[in-house]
């Protein structure tokens, strides 16, 4: 069985909840006969490589599809690129400027999943989305950026990506309406959908 490992992380800031993970909690554990693995991730650093690099080694899936919050964002947003930098403080309160996610690591990688057919698919399914060519520089595209390194250190065939999401209605109401959201359920049903485009 094709098994698909989908990632959401923990709340940051002074965030109660993520909306990645309240996301990916409600996916099925079947999408077209393909297996979902979750797993809610820290928003730390440092912890990104190896927590991924063990989630790959010991369940051996078939693509990884991350997930991650966005506020200020409109949409549902594939991450086209991620890149080798990392900036911000972490959830536990380590802080980075403009420093190397892996010091001998390329500048870049590219996402290796079907990015514009999962972004068509969303558009098609009338959930507001598009392409982004930015990941930023916070745990996020660390997150992207380890883990397209750890399959390319490895020499594995595993397809790898992250898709952003913005706030929650819960977020946006706590910020007193000044950003876009997205009711859980949609960007749980959108993610839905980018599975079933990778598991085709």
């Amino acid at each position: 069985m094709v098994k698909i490992l989908v990632t959401g992380f923990e709340p940051f800031g002074n965030e109660k909840t993520n909306p990645s993970w309240e996301a990916v909690k409600l996916l099925p554990d079947l999408i077209n006969g393909s297996k979902v693995i979750k797993a809610k991730l820290p928003v730390v650093f440092d912890s990104c490589y190896r927590i991924i690099g063990d989630l790959i080694k010991n369940e051996n899936p078939d693509a990884v599809l991350h997930i991650g919050q966005a506020g200020g964002r409109t949409c549902m947003t594939p991450e086209f690129i991620a890149i080798n930098q990392r900036n911000g403080i972490d959830n536990e309160s380590r802080e980075y400027h403009d420093e190397k996610i892996i010091a001998d690591g390329p500048d870049a990688y590219f996402a290796t999943l079907p990015v514009r057919h999962m972004t068509d698919k969303l558009i098609a399914s009338n959930i507001p989305a598009k392409i982004s060519y930015s990941a930023g520089t916070y745990v996020c595209n660390n997150l992207m950026y380890s883990s397209l390194h750890y399959i390319a250190v490895h020499k594995l065939s595993i397809p790898s990506g992250f898709i952003h999401i913005p706030y929650s209605a819960e977020q946006a109401a706590a910020h007193n309406g000044k950003y876009a959201f997205m009711d859980i359920k949609t960007a749980a049903s959108g993610i839905e959908k980018c599975i079933s485009v990778i598991a085709d």
